[in-house]
């Protein structure tokens, strides 16, 4: 199961692999096959559009990019259940993706939700990485900016009226980010629901695995348990806007 139905305009996925309990798993992809493997992965309420800039240079630059849509985003596959959207279940992901593309000592770099993945796949040996890259993510989890992420997700959960109101609540998020004058590009973040009215890309579910979960704690220790056993170089970054 996924989101409603596409939007016209919206881009269509490079690639799908079979993920986790064979959960289809949807990603762009850059450079020749064969090259040295360098995987992204995108933040919560995010997509692997937000890695598209970055995964065309590093193509340029003589490797292999690949952005994944995590599961229940974008165009990969809904969980059946609430509790199957833990980190742990993206490392599995993570890791069928790279067995099927034959990656050997890929690098992996991953925003916020993404790179907690990629710490926790990593710090745990279960991906054999030869670098580690996380964006705007470390052990140390700030409630703060959880909640006001989980408020961005969790606003209007019928869905909204137009594209203009989409567009209004993106900015009220991100009021550093220009507003753009049209609003085609729109189509990769929402879908239509079964409503008529315009729905974000994720399933809803993922709200119900946060209220199950018991809180940020757990995860956070997760990390850093994760983090003390890392032995990869690793690339710490910290943005003032999104990818």
């Amino acid at each position: 199961m996924s989101a409603g139905e596409r939007l016209p305009g919206t881009p269509v996925p490079m690639l799908t692999w079979p993920g986790a309990d064979g959960l289809e798993i949807a990603g762009d992809a850059w450079g020749n096959p064969g090259r040295r493997i360098v995987t992204l992965l995108h933040g919560g309420g995010q997509t692997r559009h937000a890695w598209k800039n970055t995964g065309e240079t590093l193509a340029a630059a003589g490797y292999r990019a690949i952005a994944l849509d995590a599961r229940g985003h974008g165009d990969s596959g809904w969980a059946d259940n609430a509790d199957d959207y833990t980190g742990e279940k993206m490392v599995d992901d993570l890791q069928a993706v790279l067995k099927a593309e034959g990656a050997e000592k890929p690098a992996v770099a991953g925003a916020s939700m993404g790179g907690g993945t990629c710490l926790l796949g990593v710090g745990n040996g279960f991906i054999d990485a030869a670098a580690l890259v996380l964006v705007d993510i470390a052990p140390k989890v700030e409630p703060e900016g959880v909640a006001k992420i989980q408020a961005f997700m969790n606003q209007k959960p019928d869905g909204f009226d137009s594209l203009e109101e989409v567009a209004e609540a993106i900015a009220n998020y991100q009021p550093h980010r220009k507003r753009p004058r049209k609003l085609d590009g729109l189509a990769k973040n929402v879908r239509i629901g079964a409503n008529g009215k315009y729905v974000w890309h994720w399933d809803p579910k993922r709200r119900q695995a946060r209220a199950n979960a018991s809180g940020v704690t757990p995860y956070r220790e997760r990390l850093s348990l994760a983090a003390d056993k890392l032995t990869v170089p690793t690339l710490l970054v910290l943005s003032l806007i999104h990818i």
